[in-house]
Order: C-alpha cells, then sequence, then structure tokens
C-alpha cells in the first residue's frame, strides 16, 4: 500500500481497479492479497515488495494510481500452488481475491472478492501439505486451572481437545503436537514454548470466551448440548475449541461438513514424554532436523501416506491402556503368522491417500483424479476384507467390519469416471461415454465436427473447382473457408468474406455459420454438463462422508500393522510381554536405530530393573566406563525398546517383559537455549529438576552425565543428591551414566542401586570399545584417548599426559579427587581428603616403633589436624 494509506482510499485520482484492490486489502491487512487479474495473481505495493523477496520473483512498475507508479509482481494462475506452498513453508498467509463475475457480461469492471485465506495450519490442497506429517491448527486458551488446547486437521478431517494443568504439561503437548499455526489471545504472559512457536497468530482475546465457544459449537454442529462429545466439564478445551472454529470459518468462507465431531485426547491415557524427552530420543527429527536415521525412519515401512501420518501419532503418543496395545501386538503377530502382511501390503500399494480425499470432497476442492483414486480403493475392499477374513485377531476383525459396505459408491465411480481421468474438472471429459444420455449427445455433435468439416471441404471444392480450398477454425474467428488470393476471384457470391490474409482469404456460409453455432453451443454446454454431473457426484459422495472415513480410517491402521509385521520380520524383532507386575526386563536389546546404520554388528546388553521396594534386583543403575563407550546408546535403546512396545510394535531384542509405564524422562546432552536467556548449566538443572517433580515408581528415567557443566565439587554434590533423591523419593526406573566413580559407592545392600559399566580395551596406538555392558563400576575413563581419536595435536596430547603424570603423582592435594583418569591410581582419596598437615605428620609417624599408648596418643593428634 502506498506511504500513508491505511484505510479505502476514495479520492478519485485511484484507477477503479486500484480502489477495488485497496478495498480488498483494508479487509485482509495482515496477509499477502494474490488479486486475479485475468490468468495472474498479481500482488500490489508492500506486497508485491515483499512477496518479490520472498519468491524470489520480478518486482515491476507498471501504470499509476494516485499520482504514483504502482509496484506489481505476480505469479500466473494455473500455477500459483506452487507459490503458494514456498509461501505457506515459510509461515505466511495468503488472501485470495478472485474474479466472481463473468468478464463477458460484466458491464464495467469485473467483480472481486476475497474466497479464502491460505495459511499455514488451514491448508488442504495436496500440493500445500506435507505427504507424511499432519498439518495441524492449534488454538490455546488459559484459566486458573490451566490451558485449554483444541486443534483441527483439516486436510484429514480431525478436530480434537484436551486441557493440562501447567506450563510444562502445554510444552509437552506443543512439542508432542508440532502445530503448523497456533492462535493464542492477545494477552501478556504467555509462557515462551507458546509465544516462541513459528505460525503464531495473535487474536482478540474475547473470541476465547468459553460461553461464546459453547455457542459457536453448538451451532456449527447443531446441537442442544455437548455431551456427546464429553466436553461438558472441560471449558478451557470449549474455550479454544469456539476460537479455532470461528478462524477456520472466516478463513475458508465456506461450510466445514467433513469436522462431524470433536474428540477428546486425554493425556491420561498417553505414557508422559515431555519436550526433552523427543528431542533427546530423537523420535522423528534428529537435532540437525535430519529425518532419516531417526526411530521413525526406521520404523515407517508404510504404504500409504494415510498409513505413514496414523504411525507418527502412535510414535508420540504411546498408550498406557496394555488392553488396547496387546490388541495391536496380536494383531501384528497374526499377520506374521499367516503371512497376509505381504498380500495386505502389496494391495495398498494402489491406494492413495484417501484420508485426504475424503476432506477434498467435502470442501468440494476434489480433482477428478482424486476421484479416481477413491473409486479404486473401494474396488479393493472385497479383496481385503476376502483376506484378512480367515485371521484370528480382534482388532483386525474390528477394523473389517469398520471398512464397511460401499458397493454403491464403488459401482457409481466406476460407471461415472473415465479410467484415466483429466488433472482438472474444468477442461471436461472426466465422464465416461454412456453415463449421461444428454452428455453423449452433446459430445456427438462435437466429435462429429471433423468429418462434417471434411464433407464440406470436398463438396466446397468440387463445386467452385478450387483444388486448394481449405476449410478450418480457430478460436478469435471460428470456423472459416480458406481460399488462396490466385483464386480469390472463384469465390462464389454467397461466400461472406471474414477475415483477410496476406496470401488468402476467409469467408463464411450460411451453412457453416449455423454448424458454428451448433457445435460451438454443444462444446460450452458439454463442459457445462460436466460441471453439474460432478457437482451432483459430489453431493451424492457427501451423503456417505461419515462411513467413508471411518473405512479410511481403518484402511490407514491396517496398513500400519502390517508394516510393523514387516519391520518385524525383516529386523529380527521380538514380540514384547506386557505385565502386570512392577518390572523392567529386556534380554539382548539393541537399538534399532543405531544397529541399522552400522556397518559392525551391534553388540545386544541386558537390562533387568525391579520396581518392588521389597525385591532383590535393582531399581537403579549407575553406569559407568569411557566415552564413546556406549553408555547413552544403551540407555537410549532401553527407553525406545519400551515406548515400541506401548505403541503395539514388536521390539528388538530377544526377549523383553515390561510392566506399567506412565512416564519416559531424560536427561541427556544439553545446550544453549538463547530463546530463554538459559546456559547450557540452567537448561540441564531445568530439565533435571523436572524429572524429580515428576516422576513417580511407574517411570523410566535416562540421567547422563548430571553436575559436568559446573564445577568439580559442586557437580559431584549435585549429582550424588539427584541420585539419592531418584532412588529414595521418586523410586523409578533410573539409568544414571556418570564420569562421576564417587557415585558407584551409592550401590549398597538394600539401597536398590547398582554397577554397571562398559569398557574399552587399548591395543597398541587404538583403542577399541567391547560395548557389552557388565556388572560392576569402570576403572578408567580414556579420556586423552577419545581426545587423541578426536585429533586433538598431538603436543595438546603430550603436554595433557604430562600434567596427568603430574597430577597422578601429587596426588589428591593438587588433583581434583573426581579426575576420572586417577580412578585405577593407588593414592586416590575419596571426595573430603585429609588435611596436608594430617599427611606430613602421618608420614613422621612409624607404627613399629609406637606403643599402644603413643599409638592412641597419635591418633588424636592425627584426628586435631584433620
Amino acid at each position: 500500500m502506498p506511504p500513508g494509506r491505511t484505510t479505502l482510499d476514495k479520492t478519485p485520482e485511484h484507477t477503479p481497479l486500484m480502489k477495488q484492490f485497496f478495498a480488498a486489502k483494508a479487509e485482509h491487512p495482515d496477509v499477502l492479497l494474490f488479486f486475479r487479474m485475468g490468468d495472474f495473481y498479481e500482488l500490489f505495493y508492500d506486497d508485491a515488495r515483499r512477496a518479490a523477496k520472498l519468491l524470489d520473483i520480478t518486482l515491476t512498475q507498471r501504470g499509476s494510481s494516485g499520482g504514483a507508479p504502482i509496484p506489481m509482481a505476480g505469479v500466473p494462475h494455473h500455477s500459483a500452488e506452487g507459490y503458494l506452498a514456498r509461501l505457506v513453508a515459510l509461515g505466511e498467509s495468503v488472501a485470495i481475491c478472485e474474479q466472481v463475475g463473468d468478464p463477458a457480461t460484466s458491464k464495467g469492471l469485473v467483480e472481486r472478492r476475497v474466497v479464502r485465506i491460505v495459511t499455514p495450519g488451514t491448508v488442504t490442497d495436496e500440493a500445500l501439505l506435507s505427504e507424511r506429517r499432519d498439518t495441524l491448527l492449534l488454538a490455546l486458551s488459559r484459566g486458573r486451572s490451566g490451558y485449554g488446547l483444541a486443534w483441527a486437521d483439516l486436510a484429514g478431517g480431525r478436530f480434537l481437545v484436551n486441557e493440562v494443568a501447567g506450563d510444562d504439561a502445554l510444552e509437552a503437548e506443543l512439542a508432542r503436537l508440532d502445530p503448523a499455526e497456533v492462535l493464542l489471545p492477545d494477552e501478556e504472559g504467555w509462557p515462551p514454548c507458546a509465544t516462541a512457536r513459528g505460525g503464531l497468530r495473535r487474536r482478540a482475546p474475547w473470541l476465547f470466551d468459553a460461553d461464546s465457544g459453547r455457542r459457536q459449537l453448538l451451532r456449527f454442529f447443531g446441537l442442544h448440548d455437548l455431551g456427546a462429545f464429553g466436553i461438558e466439564d472441560r471449558p478451557q478445551a470449549i474455550a479454544a475449541a469456539g476460537a479455532l472454529l470461528g478462524y477456520v470459518e472466516e478463513t475458508q468462507k465456506q461450510r466445514l461438513p467433513h469436522l462431524t465431531s470433536i474428540a477428546v485426547e486425554s493425556s491420561d491415557g498417553a505414557i508422559a514424554m515431555n519436550a526433552a524427552t523427543r528431542r533427546h530420543l530423537e523420535l522423528d527429527t534428529r537435532v540437525d532436523g535430519e529425518q532419516k536415521h531417526t526411530l521413525l525412519g526406521v520404523l515407517d515401512s508404510t504404504v500409504t501416506p494415510m498409513g505413514g501420518r496414523l504411525l507418527r501419532r502412535w510414535l508420540h503418543r504411546p498408550l498406557r491402556d496394555r488392553g488396547v496395545v496387546g490388541q495391536r501386538q496380536h494383531a501384528v503377530a497374526a499377520l506374521i503368522d499367516g503371512g497376509e502382511e505381504r498380500d495386505l501390503r502389496e494391495r495398498f500399494r494402489a491406494l492413495g491417500d484417501v484420508e485426504r480425499i475424503l476432506s477434498r470432497i467435502a470442501l468440494r476442492s476434489a480433482r477428478p483424479r482424486d476421484l479416481s483414486t477413491l473409486r479404486d480403493a473401494l474396488d479393493m475392499l472385497p479383496d481385503v476384507r476376502a483376506l484378512l477374513a480367515p485371521v484370528d485377531s480382534p482388532r483386525l476383525q474390528a477394523l473389517v467390519d469398520s471398512l464397511g459396505e460401499h458397493a454403491a459408491q464403488a459401482a457409481l465411480l466406476a460407471d461415472a469416471l473415465v479410467e484415466q481421468p483429466p488433472v482438472l474438472a474444468r477442461d471436461g471429459g472426466v465422464f465416461a461415454d454412456g453415463f449421461d444420455v444428454e452428455l453423449a449427445e452433446l459430445r456427438r455433435l462435437s466429435t462429429h465436427a471433423d468429418q462434417f468439416l471434411l464433407d464440406l471441404e470436398a463438396r466446397e471444392r468440387e463445386a467452385t473447382g478450387i483444388a486448394t480450398l481449405k476449410v478450418g477454425y480457430n478460436r478469435v474467428h471460428g470456423y472459416y473457408i480458406e481460399v488462396g488470393k490466385a483464386h480469390a476471384a472463384k469465390a462464389p457470391t454467397h461466400y461472406t468474406r471474414r477475415q483477410t490474409l496476406t496470401n488468402a482469404e476467409r469467408y463464411i456460409t450460411e451453412e457453416l455459420k449455423g454448424f458454428e453455432d451448433k457445435v460451438l453451443s454443444a462444446r460450452e454446454r458439454a463442459l457445462a454438463r460436466e460441471r453439474l454431473l460432478y457437482e451432483q457426484l459430489l453431493d451424492e459422495l457427501n451423503l456417505h462422508l461419515e462411513s467413508l472415513k471411518r473405512c479410511a480410517a481403518a484402511l490407514a491402521e491396517l496398513d500400519v500393522l502390517a508394516g510393523l509385521a514387516e519391520r518385524a520380520q525383516a529386523l529380527d524383532w521380538a514380540r514384547p510381554e506386557l505385565v502386570d507386575a512392577p518390572c523392567l526386563e529386556i534380554e539382548r536389546g539393541r537399538h534399532p536405530v543405531v544397529e541399522t546404520v552400522r556397518e559392525e554388528p551391534f553388540e545386544p546388553n541386558d537390562l533387568v530393573l525391579d520396581g518392588d521396594p521389597a525385591g532383590d534386583r535393582p531399581r537403579m543403575l549407575v553406569i559407568t566406563g569411557p566415552n564413546m563407550g556406549g553408555k547413552s546408546t544403551y540407555m537410549r535403546q532401553n527407553a525406545l525398546i519400551v515406548l515400541l512396545a506401548y505403541i503395539g510394535s514388536f521390539v528388538p531384542a530377544a526377549r523383553a517383559r515390561i510392566g506399567p509405564i506412565d512416564r519416559i524422562l531424560t536427561r541427556i546432552g544439553a545446550g544453549d537455549d538463547l530463546a530463554r536467556g538459559q546456559s547450557t548449566f540452567m537448561v540441564e538443572m531445568s530439565e533435571t529438576s523436572h524429572i524429580l517433580h515428576h516422576a513417580t515408581a511407574q517411570s523410566l528415567v535416562l540421567m547422563d552425565e548430571i553436575g559436568r557443566g559446573t564445577s568439580t565439587y559442586d557437580g559431584l554434590a549435585l549429582a550424588e543428591a539427584c541420585a539419592r533423591h531418584l532412588a529414595e523419593h521418586n523410586r523409578c526406573y533410573t539409568l544414571f551414566a556418570t564420569h562421576y566413580f564417587e557415585l558407584t559407592a551409592l550401590a549398597t545392600p538394600g539401597s536398590g542401586i547398582a554397577n554397571v559399566h562398559l569398557d574399552a580395551v587399548e591395543h597398541g596406538d587404538a583403542l577399541v570399545f567391547m560395548h557389552a555392558v557388565k556388572p560392576g563400576p569402570a576403572n578408567r575413563s580414556f579420556g586423552l584417548q577419545v581426545a587423541a581419536l578426536a585429533g586433538l595435536p598431538k603436543p595438546v596430547l603430550r603436554q595433557a599426559r604430562a600434567r596427568l603424570a603430574e597430577l597422578e603423582q601429587q596426588g589428591p592435594a593438587a588433583s581434583p579427587p573426581m579426575s576420572p583418569e586417577t580412578l585405577d591410581a593407588p593414592q586416590q582419596f575419596g571426595l573430603f581428603a585429609p588435611s596436608s598437615a594430617a599427611l606430613e605428620a602421618l608420614a613422621g609417624i612409624d607404627p613399629d616403633e609406637l606403643t599402644p599408648k603413643q599409638a592412641l596418643e597419635a591418633l588424636y593428634r592425627l584426628k586435631a589436624l584433620s
């Protein structure tokens, strides 16, 4: 918009077109405006400058309005989706202002209106979506008891809500859902986990009111109360859901028939994982942003995009309900035993993304090839039912029932559509010959035009004696008879001149004019008839939308279960045993990701932890050993095995017996959090604090190198206090890796703590890591050897070895008592070493020369000096 122009400009110096633009822009000042002009979407003024930078398109100036040139940038209408996808990926929103009037009949300027607003969280077009990741719009509200969350997947037709109690729980939910766009009341005091996200939209606070939200939901769903959804007693969730629904209706500017209900996704039903845990375990994204070498990267062998999205949701929400999880595992085992997973997966390769296709059908944006994909999917259902009928699995049979009977819709689509429909419905050619009598007649008139023209050309050549006479057609002038200049004098009198060319004259006759009117009218009427038939087809499919959505959900879950069966066989995973007794027993466990990327064989390891306070097995393992020895890998692999077990998957182990788990909590690695102004050590302590406050006797806790971010004495003191608190108060399953050798003293009888270690062996100049977990503490850290492997300059290593030798010779008076390199030095003392005066006095005593009385007196003197 020009400088200083903040409202609709009505001054006469602006052109009518620019006035139309300013009117649309005034309604949508905060988003880019795609203004339709013929075959292009144009952007003007600041929008043009911004889009030119974001899209790397040309910024031009054409014409003037208001006495100044108009900055412009444009994108072709037919390829606008690609540009929209790039803008949405950058977090931008775009208002689409279309020509809603007919240029052929409009008097003056064609009417234009914003028909929808494309935002990162509301996209439904296939080209704008990530195929295997949900695109979520999320709204937040808050009250005295906590936060309300509502989120919608418009492309998949899901609408869900939840309520959480505090900032930590809110951060965990945001990390799990990873929304593309967040709606937030324009108020102060929101935690950084909400305000620091991309795609943030500040909205008026009154839009997040529970009472108005309830009215909004009742109106949208046509209900008298919300009891059927189970959210009547969740006012903050209702407030968030109302705000979200209002935003969706505002941006989409149409009905949303595919949002048919609201589901409550309670946090109590899932194994809790905070944001740090998800980050540390690298479930679907590594710290560097890479996604291939993650748990999802290894686990996802689903065939369809909707199956891939469902598996991602399962992975981020392992269930505590062992009944549901057990049914999934039983289904996986049944598919393996009967071999049906191979045939099922082979059939699904032609399935397509039925879930998102149904949403586009509901939104009336489905393309012809969406419908042909749905047709092929419905044709496949009888074969899927027949394949799974003999399989003994309650869950599989329930899914077969959910597929439903859709023979009528399958037959309708088979009769209606050609085998390979065009990309766009506007081009025609969507419907099969014989599907509609009126369309068939209109097509016959169009398709027989070529033969009529050939016959007419032959007759006119014979009648005029002009052998070079031609009958042709172009889009500008229509049908014509063309005669070369040399024969123009032979043209009959009933020929009417239509166009003069350099070397020819073109004519029209009454017969040809009548034929032209008939054919062109037939083509236009055929396209209009196809548009009507297409709308009727969408209407018919929408009548069965709910049952079709259940079918799509069942197909997605079948794809996931078949994929898990394939992974279990391909990777040699075993079915875990989920039991009521508190225990965590893993035999020959492996890290699912590390195992797949290593060229060398992976060394499996056992884990046995007992949740029974009266049991004789430990609840905590203190893990020592060298850097790069595999401590972090060992800890992570056991957490991932537990997580896999509770999504219904088989696990990378020879055997696993796992009791109830309510949380997985980790503190592994750390870095500065610049957005919150937190140092590395503050991040470490914040994560540790969360664990100490939330871990229960049913939680699995991974603690790696607590206290390494501060001074030696402070770090050791904190590490020991945290370990004792976890063992004595939280009483959780704990894997505690450390280089503080003093912590191995915690493993006393009755403490519930045991020591294990990973070892390494020096072979010449090489260091060989054994990767095997063995009982007892380690005796060396091999810090200098690992530094050499990292490529430290040799002078630095020589100086370090010399200094280490000095410290070991001087003993604890000169060396910090926790130095890992001196753990095996015989002169090492504990944390609280005796004073140097006491040591000197002790050195002057010859025990063989002392009488008992003198020895007692010497002891008193030493005590006074210490």
